[in-house]
């Protein structure tokens, strides 16, 4: 499961960053980059766990 929650964190971004857009509230803008900035970096964490081929095959 660990290995997909860098895709689920990508998509999530992404969502929220065209919510926040299409709210177009006073502080909308402000927390959905801010949400967004938090799963990219969740995201770049979460890279680890997606499984090397190099390795395998050696």
């Amino acid at each position: 499961m660990k290995r997909y929650l860098t895709a689920i964190f990508i998509g999530l971004s992404g969502v929220i960053i065209f919510v926040g857009i299409k709210l177009d509230l006073y502080w909308s803008g402000i927390v959905s980059w801010g949400l967004a900035i938090v799963l990219l970096l969740l995201a770049a964490y979460y890279t680890k766990y997606i499984p090397n081929d190099k390795k395998e095959k050696e």
